[in-house]
């Protein structure tokens, strides 16, 4: 069970409270990571193993923290992750977008262009290598600035909400860029309105073959989200899967069969 009394925060921001949006200088690669849940630890975990290889075999390595990267292909299955996909699918579906607490989480969301090349070229930069570099998007916003931003770009401003009890959540997350633009030559980064409107006119064109991920069966149906639930979702000692497996793959297998007939 969540701690109430318990708050997040990542190594080097003072609380939102304490800096105005515009102010915030993010963390840097120099910042010690201290991640306070699973997941942060797994990937700071995966992080010390790299630099360990490094030491023991001499083993090159080039780490690059991306943070919540959004854009044309990216995985709109998924209802539990990645908040661009899951707005985008909701209000796609006729559904009010989910927000959690008073929404004023602060993030910056990355545009996939802004992201990949230097991921794709980093084995390449010689000077790169025994590296960490934090890429992604300069510019915060928070996730109900985020929320109006996307619906404007599906063509439903001011679509309803549904407001959800509060997560335990760091609140400011935001990175520092500036080594990775010393190593990599960027061009601009693509502001969230236009990669937004790149996302949506994908998905507009993708979208029937989507159907969110869901959990057949979960381990521990205690403390979710209400906005998980469903009255046929049961709580068993084995994760069984999701029911992309069949849902959505019978869908699109059953597009393309419809294509060809076509063809």
């Amino acid at each position: 069970m969540q701690n109430p009394n318990r708050s997040l925060a990542t190594s080097g921001h003072k609380a939102k409270a304490e800096v105005k949006t515009s102010d915030m200088k993010g963390l840097s690669e120099d910042d010690r990571p201290t991640p306070e849940d699973p997941y942060g630890i797994a990937k700071y975990a995966f992080e010390l193993d790299l630099h360990a290889a490094k030491e023991l075999f001499g083993l090159d390595f080039v780490v690059f923290r991306p943070h919540n990267v959004y854009g044309p292909h990216q995985n709109m299955f998924d209802k539990y992750r990645n908040v661009v996909g899951i707005f985008i699918n909701q209000i796609f579906h006729g559904q009010p977008m989910t927000v959690f607490g008073t929404g004023d989480q602060v993030r910056a969301f990355s545009y996939i262009d802004d992201v990949a090349p230097p991921i794709a070229r980093g084995p390449l930069v010689p000077s790169a290598r025994n590296q960490v570099f934090n890429v992604g998007a300069d510019k915060p916003y928070t996730v109900n600035e985020l929320a109006s931003e996307i619906a404007d770009a599906m063509g439903s401003p001011g679509h309803p909400r549904d407001i959800q009890p509060a997560r335990m959540e760091v609140e400011v997350a935001v990175s520092n860029h500036d080594k990775v633009k010393r190593f990599f030559p960027l061009a601009a980064s693509l502001d969230l309105k236009a990669g937004l409107k790149k996302t949506v006119r994908w998905y507009n064109e993708q979208g029937k073959l989507f159907r969110p991920v869901e959990f057949e069966s979960v381990e521990v149906i205690e403390q979710m989200p209400p906005s998980w639930l469903r009255d046929d979702l049961q709580e068993t000692a084995v994760c069984k899967g999701s029911r992309v497996k069949t849902e959505a793959i019978e869908a699109d297998q059953g597009l393309a069969q419809d294509l060809s007939q076509e063809l």
